[in-house]
């Protein structure tokens, strides 16, 4: 029975120049390179030509929508502006079609905020788009309060305790997955085997 590697897709909401979102972004996805069988499929704004929904697609809005559909996690990761998610977020989400390629898919939601209460409203918000897309939305969103004053100069987060609540968003997405997706997996492997022998 082969084992299939698990592909997790990764998608900023973030333009910013020197994005705190997505410094936060880098502790997660370099905390999934230490589970074995992972493959990290990353989707920044900043690489992206993104039309407005509505004004068509393109090569790079095709591909980010045939990795979601491909997927077998979605991590999601927000500033929050006004109290709410960024646009970004939003235009990147519009791309991912009606019915979204999110539908049915395991997604785990982060969000930073520069203020002392974090990302809680963007965190809502996006759970409630994302769960009327059809998404399984996981428990443990992780909102970073204060997020301008834990990276050092050099990009360094200095707040260890900070450090291992975001790194912990890849563990409980992978694990998630251990428990309800990859058993299913291997079932329907095990069935077409038996099937073909």
């Amino acid at each position: 029975m082969t084992s299939k590697p698990i592909s997790i897709v990764v998608i900023s909401g973030s333009v910013r120049p020197d994005s705190h979102t997505n410094k936060v972004l880098d502790l997660v996805i370099d905390e999934l390179k230490h589970f074995k069988n992972i493959k990290v499929v990353v989707f920044d704004p900043n690489d992206m030509d993104i039309p407005l929904p509505g004004k068509g697609s393109n090569g790079e809005i095709k591909a980010m929508n045939k990795a979601v559909g491909d997927a077998t996690g979605v991590i999601l990761a927000t500033p929050e502006y006004h109290g709410s998610y960024s646009s970004v977020i939003k235009l990147m989400i519009e791309h991912l079609g009606y019915p979204s390629v999110l539908s049915g898919k395991p997604v785990a939601l982060l969000g930073v905020a520069s203020g002392a209460i974090g990302a809680i409203k963007a965190l809502e918000h996006l759970r409630s788009v994302c769960s009327h897309i059809g998404a399984v939305v996981l428990p443990g969103v992780v909102s970073v309060a204060n997020v301008h004053k834990i990276f050092d100069e050099d990009g360094r987060c200095t707040d260890s305790a900070v450090e291992k609540r975001v790194r912990h968003l890849a563990e409980s997405l992978t694990r998630y997955i251990e428990n309800h997706i990859c058993p299913k997996v291997t079932l329907e492997e095990m069935v077409r085997e038996k099937e073909d022998s």
